[in-house]
């Protein structure tokens, strides 16, 4: 077992649906994982996953990571918080995050509008609204006018961010409970733990492909690595971190629709530090790095494409004292 930080898992797995994942979430206790982390795309939704979860894999913490302020309305996102905290009484961690235009506006026909403002509103709501208080608010971003819990969590749960600059990061420093942040290095921890401070949590999400074909892994890396960090939240991101003369060039090729320059265009550098890989030990001690610069709590999220099949992946990842 783990002693020592959190090491999670994303689920469910990449290479299977949930309904498939049953027998995989119930070994993740066993194996020395402690938390199990949803996320929330084009694929599941944020919640489900962790009810079942709940059941399949009793004794872990439960969190997601993330799901979107603008894609519900508050009261909605206070219910199924709610129901979780009931499933899964002081392990449910609510991770909420702006996310991005393309999921809200393109996918769920929401507006993306002062992202920041909607995500502090929302947390605002939250803590009232999960505490059993009977909301009636006018904030920045939206309004609220009578709404209480039916049957509000014994214990409310904890609630992080999602943040990737020094604004977001503050916000999740000095009224959430935590932060998520996702695509970045191990060195790049000490910069985002410098926002954050000693004391809060911090969580992301890490992409890990367990292989040694290095060339393959870049090959995969550089699809993924373009179809993130093209999306606006997350150049300025790494422009903050100190990537944007290295990605402008990427970036250039991307606006100008050549997809394959923009893949060309992206260092193997830049791939080998934002994706963890290797043998499967040389994948933990990568993660553990990540640990030692400030993450609290990795949430590992093996990828497709490795020599090794997910199943052993998963199993090969887990935490040994080494």
């Amino acid at each position: 077992m783990t002693t020592g930080p959190r090491w999670g898992m994303t689920i469910p797995f990449y290479d299977r649906s949930l309904a498939a994942s049953r027998d995989l979430i119930a070994e993740l206790p066993g194996l020395g994982y402690t938390d199990a982390w949803s996320a929330e795309v084009n694929g599941v939704d944020g919640f489900v996953p962790l009810a079942m979860a709940s059941e399949w894999a009793p004794q872990m913490r439960l969190g997601s990571a993330i799901v979107p302020v603008s894609t519900r309305g508050p009261g909605l996102l206070a219910m199924s918080a709610a129901t979780l905290a009931d499933l899964a009484p002081e392990r449910f961690v609510l991770g909420i995050g702006a996310s991005s235009p393309a999921i809200v506006e393109r996918w769920n026909a929401g507006e993306f509008v002062k992202p920041f403002a909607r995500t502090r509103d929302t947390l605002r709501f939250l803590r009232k609204a999960l505490a059993g208080e009977k909301v009636g608010e006018r904030y920045e971003t939206f309004e609220v006018k009578g709404f209480k819990l039916e049957r509000a969590p014994k214990i409310p749960p904890k609630i992080v961010l999602a943040a990737l600059r020094p604004r977001m990061l503050r916000l999740a420093a000095e009224e959430a409970d935590g932060a998520i942040t996702n695509w970045l290095s191990p060195g790049d921890v000490r910069k985002v733990r410098a926002e954050v401070g000693e004391e809060t949590e911090l969580i992301a999400r890490l992409f890990v492909c367990v292989s040694e074909d290095a060339a393959k892994v870049r090959e995969l890396g550089r699809w993924m690595l373009a179809s993130y960090l093209t999306v606006p939240v997350y150049a300025a991101f790494h422009d903050w971190l100190g990537r944007g003369e290295v990605l402008r060039p990427m970036h250039e090729a991307w606006a100008a629709g050549d997809r394959q320059a923009a893949l060309k265009a992206i260092p193997d550098e830049v791939v080998d530090e934002l994706i963890v890989h290797g043998d499967a030990a040389t994948c933990r001690a990568r993660i553990r790095e990540y640990v030692r610069n400030g993450l609290n709590t990795p949430i590992l999220a093996p990828i497709p494409g490795g020599e090794v099949p997910i199943a052993q992946a998963v199993r090969d990842l887990a935490p040994v004292e080494e």
